[in-house]
Parts: C-alpha cells; sequence; structure tokens
C-alpha cells in the first residue's frame, strides 16, 4: 500500500449556528454559546481520545521495531516500523495540543456566554415584561447614542 493509496479520514460536518435569518437576540446568542461549548468539549475529549490511542500505537511500534532488530529482519522495514511509530508519535501530540486548544475554547465562550448574560439579561427580561404588559418597544438603534 502506497501514501497514494490510503483514504484520508472523513471528518463529521459540524452544523452551523443558525441566527434564523435575522440579527443575533439575546437569547440566540446564549444558545450558540452554549452550542460552541459543547461542540468544544466533544471536540476535546475526541482528541484527548486520539491522542491515547496513537500514544499506545506508537509504543507498539517500538516494541514490535525492537522484536524486529532482534530477530535481524532486514534494516528496511525495521526503519519503517520505526519511522510509523514516530509519525504516530507526532499526531499524538499534536492531538494533545488541539485537545487543549478545544478547552481553551471551551473556557473562553462559557466565559463570553457568562458576561453577556450578567450584561443584558436585566435589558432583555425589561423588554419582555414591557411586552407581556402591552407596551410598544421603540424600533432598534432609536436610543442609540452618538
Amino acid at each position: 500500500m502506497t501514501v497514494s493509496e490510503i483514504e484520508p479520514y472523513k471528518v463529521p460536518a459540524v452544523p452551523a449556528i443558525s441566527t434564523g435569518g435575522g440579527a443575533l437576540s439575546f437569547m440566540r446568542l446564549l444558545g450558540s454559546m452554549v452550542t460552541l461549548v459543547g461542540q468544544a468539549v466533544a471536540l476535546k475529549e475526541m482528541a484527548h481520545l486520539l491522542k491515547k490511542r496513537m500514544a499506545k500505537d506508537a509504543d507498539d511500534h517500538d516494541k514490535i521495531s525492537d522484536m524486529c532488530a532482534e530477530a535481524e529482519v532486514e534494516p528496511y522495514f525495521t526503519g519503517l516500523i520505526t519511522d510509523a511509530g514516530t509519525a504516530l508519535r507526532e499526531v499524538a501530540n499534536a492531538s494533545g495540543e488541539l485537545s487543549s486548544a478545544a478547552d481553551d475554547l471551551a473556557t473562553n465562550a462559557k466565559a463570553f456566554g457568562s458576561a453577556h448574560k450578567t450584561e443584558y439579561q436585566g435589558i432583555y427580561e425589561a423588554v419582555q415584561a414591557a411586552k407581556r404588559r402591552g407596551i410598544r418597544q421603540a424600533r432598534p438603534g432609536f436610543y442609540r447614542t452618538r
């Protein structure tokens, strides 16, 4: 099997965050942040599992390479096994970095969602209460200051 014969892994598509055709509202933005946090946590877990698997596979390649060297297998083939183990270790390291980045993303998205909720929830609740009492709100941008 050559490198050109190896089929690439198909990454599952991540659903896009829909705004429903309009601007992001208070609740839509909070929902988007919750979705982002969930996706980032899932990515972190998948990357961690990949790191663990690739590290184990790399260790197995090292053992096989040592066994081949003891059995005096052709050095070319032993070298290929060693190279494959090195490549797997590099994938494990990159997966660890990806897991760390996904963890940072989840933390930052959660902090953004909390800050947004703290700043705008009172305004959102006041507007909703006014709507329930039948009080019309000004058009968006009416209260904007320059």
